[in-house]
Formats: C-alpha cells, structure tokens, sequence
C-alpha cells in the first residue's frame, strides 16, 4: 500500500494556489493536498481550531510568506518553536528574492527557500524537483504525531 503525503500548502495567491495544486497532480506520490489562504489559517489548521477541527498532520509545509493577516515569517517561527510541529518540514515558496528576507526564514528554521520563476514552466519545474527531494529522496519521519 503506498503511503499518501498530506501537504498544507499556505498561499493567498489563487493563481499560484492552483498552479501548485495541478503541478502536484498526477507526480510520483499520492498527495492530499490542505490549502489556507492566511497565517492565521496556518495556525488554527495546525492547531486543529474552528473549522480545521479534522485538520491532519502536514508531512510537508508549502509556504509563503507574503500573507495576510499573520505573514509566513511569523508562521514559520511559530512552527518551529512548537515541539508538536518542528519536524515538519517547511518549504518557503515566495516571489521575494531579497537577502534579508531568505536570511530571516532560514534563521527561524525554514527546511528551504525558493524563490518562485516568473514563468509558468519554471513554476511546475520547481514544483516537481520540491516533490521529488522531499517525497522520494529525503527521509522524513513517519510518524508526525497523527
């Protein structure tokens, strides 16, 4: 039986939500594929409140970090300094190429920073190579507390 991936993919972009989710289809893995479109969202996703009360364990975390409300930054920190979600890896898929801001994530323990191309083959390509390394090659924890 093959193992089926949960991704939250946190993006505000409908455009770029949707690209995402069709480069995602029909690739080596099963996916089921959770989207929010806020930090706040993020938060009460992985935190099981409100509406994402049946919310599952992501294996793997898509996000942005130009957001409403909460912004991806502040995602990520919470992420990281909570013993429940740490382990999940976090994948930091943004239009900034600024220094700081690539600085900034990986301080507070982005797993990776990509830089989205502007094109819409770039796109998909990124999108493949980020679910072949994270789903085929690197070895992710089995359980992350489901």
């Amino acid at each position: 039986m093959t193992k089926s991936f949960q991704i939250l993919l946190v993006e505000d972009n409908e455009g770029d939500m949707i690209l995402t989710m069709e480069a995602l289809e029909g690739l080596n893995h099963e996916h089921i594929i959770s989207r929010v479109k806020d930090g706040e969202q993020a938060i009460h996703y992985l935190k099981k409140e409100g509406l994402f009360e049946n919310a599952v364990m992501p294996d793997l975390i898509l996000l942005d970090i130009n957001l409403p409300r909460l912004d991806g930054k502040e995602v990520l920190a919470f992420i990281k300094q909570s013993n429940l979600f740490k382990k999940v890896p976090v994948i930091i898929l943004s239009t900034s190429n600024s220094e700081r801001d690539i600085e900034e994530c990986y301080q507070q323990g982005a797993n990776c920073y990509v830089v989205k191309p502007s094109d819409l083959d770039g796109y998909v390509r990124i999108i493949h190579a980020i679910e072949s390394f994270w789903l085929s090659v690197a070895n992710l924890p089995e359980n992350l507390n489901r």
